[in-house]
């Protein structure tokens, strides 16, 4: 019997190759999984109070099984009829609504369309699910330097920044480069609005001067605080982003300034010169607004209350036009199940398409569906998130044990034909990580973040950063990590 099922296999799989059509294909991928599921091992045993049976030498030639699978997702999003799909279907969504801030009415436009593309792709089970995020708007801003010349800055408010007194502030600047010296300059800093101008190193150590930098200055009696902003290049482009106010310290109005602009005042500082800025800022924050996660399937066939997630968030920020952060990250994921849609594939365990909400105020909506679902966190094999871009990936990024890294290492060699089988550390994301250390694998994308961090949070976040020949790249390797690992006999193993 055995035998002959190989022999049947690999009849199907010559008559797939010399025939492209689709019809074809999806006839001949569901013949396939006919036969997988009435092969001998399909019954056995494979598990022993919770713990695998099999060999990693069982696992190593399940996953080589996929090759042909893996070849045909890469043919038809690279080469094939749906190439550049992802990116016309993100771009006429962030030409149609624009910028996507967290309780916005482009956000609540945005998730309604999305909710019926979903709809219209012919996805299962698509919903929203409702949760509440802040609402925080910029209102008019400006900042003016005065002294030693007139020149007006560049700025973006940081999100839930308080706005400035009527008719503004105007003070005397001190310049910093880093919360170092600000401690050791505090005796100079009360009335003053601090400037940081502190050194990019790497987003994640730099960012602490965004997200903490008001706090900082506040504690020493600074009337406002600018900061420079966090980014690997820039053409004078401010970069805005969240900021976090503490119980207990006054809330100081702050925003991110230009390159350009931190590092001038700084070299007018080391002169001596006196430096003087007019800042205005009509922030205002207001009550938590409704919003929705939306949610999409492809419904198991065998274990259909396992989860692999697939994600990426549909809120930005309110400048650009949010393709890249997260407008890619969010499409390259449905394009992920549009793919196996369309290949007639349905894998053994559900494949679920999240859209966040509030991701930049803090991981708000993923951290209330987290809450609501966590209740099933066993039965969740991977969590991946796209949102460092997807311009051409380099590999994927993992967070599991050992155990489930070796097996990733054998899914990632199916995307040989792309040669991007790179496994790395530090899978983590903002929305993931609530699964994540609940012990669940994640995984991200690992992209040219120093491309990604030249637009992030800007005005120049737009589909002109976007590649559809490195979307196409990006949706596939997606694609095929989401597939395989919701298809396996097995889930993940954990540590």
């Amino acid at each position: 019997m055995a035998g002959e099922l190989v022999g049947t296999q690999l009849t199907l799989l010559s008559s797939w190759k010399k025939n492209k059509q689709l019809g074809t294909m999806k006839f001949l991928f569901f013949m396939f999984g006919v036969i997988h599921l009435l092969s001998p091992s399909s019954g056995k045993a494979i598990y022993k109070n919770g713990i695998s049976q099999r060999t990693f030498q069982e696992i190593q030639k399940e996953v080589a099984s996929y090759e042909d699978v893996a070849k045909a997702i890469i043919n038809l999003a690279v080469y094939g009829k749906y190439q550049n799909r992802s990116y016309e279907r993100l771009a006429l969504l962030v030409d149609t609504v624009g910028p996507r801030l967290s309780g916005s009415k482009n956000l609540e436009k945005a998730i309604q369309i999305m909710y019926q593309n979903l709809q219209q792709d012919g996805l299962e089970n698509v919903h929203l699910e409702p949760v509440k995020i802040p609402h925080w708007e910029r209102g008019e801003e400006s900042a003016m330097m005065l002294l030693p010349r007139i020149h007006k800055m560049a700025i973006l408010g940081l999100g839930s920044s308080v706005g400035t007194p009527s008719g503004g502030i105007t003070a005397e600047v001190l310049v910093v480069t880093s919360f170092d010296e600000l401690q050791r300059r505090a005796s100079e800093a009360k009335g003053k609005i601090v400037v940081y101008n502190q050194p990019y190193t790497s987003y994640r150590i730099t960012v602490q001067y965004r997200t903490q930098g008001a706090v900082e200055a506040a504690k020493v009696g600074a009337v406002a605080s600018l900061i420079r902003s966090v980014a690997s290049f820039s053409i004078y482009s401010p970069h805005t982003g969240v900021q976090e106010y503490q119980d207990g310290v006054p809330k100081i109005p702050t925003a991110c300034i230009t390159v350009e602009d931190a590092e001038m005042m700084s070299r007018m500082a080391s002169r001596g010169n006196k430096i003087v800025v007019h800042l205005e800022m009509g922030a205002k924050t207001y009550p938590d607004a409704d919003s929705f996660n939306t949610v999409a399937e492809i419904t198991g066939s065998k274990y259909p209350e396992q989860v692999v997630l697939v994600s990426g968030h549909l809120d930005s920020w309110d400048v650009g036009q949010g393709a890249m952060d997260d407008g890619g990250g969010a499409f390259i994921s449905w394009e992920a199940l549009s793919l196996v849609k369309d290949l007639g594939l349905r894998p053994k365990r559900t494949l679920r398409l999240v859209l966040w909400t509030a991701e930049e105020q803090g991981g708000i909506g993923a951290s209330q569906y987290y809450e609501r679902h966590k209740v099933n966190v066993s039965n969740y094999s991977l969590v991946m998130e796209s949102d460092s871009g997807t311009f051409l990936p380099m590999g994927l990024e993992f967070t599991g044990s050992d155990k489930a890294r070796a097996i990733m290492k054998e899914v990632m060699s199916l995307l040989q034909p792309l040669n991007i089988t790179d496994v790395f550390s530090d899978g983590e994301g903002t929305d993931i990580n609530f699964w994540i250390q609940a012990g669940v694998p994640g995984a991200s994308l690992r992209d040219d973040l120093y491309k990604y961090f030249s637009f992030h949070h800007s005005h120049g976040d737009t589909m002109t950063v976007m590649d559809p020949k490195q979307m196409n790249v990006a949706a596939a390797v997606w694609a095929v990590v989401a597939y395989v690992v919701a298809d396996m006999e097995e889930m993940l193993p954990r540590s």
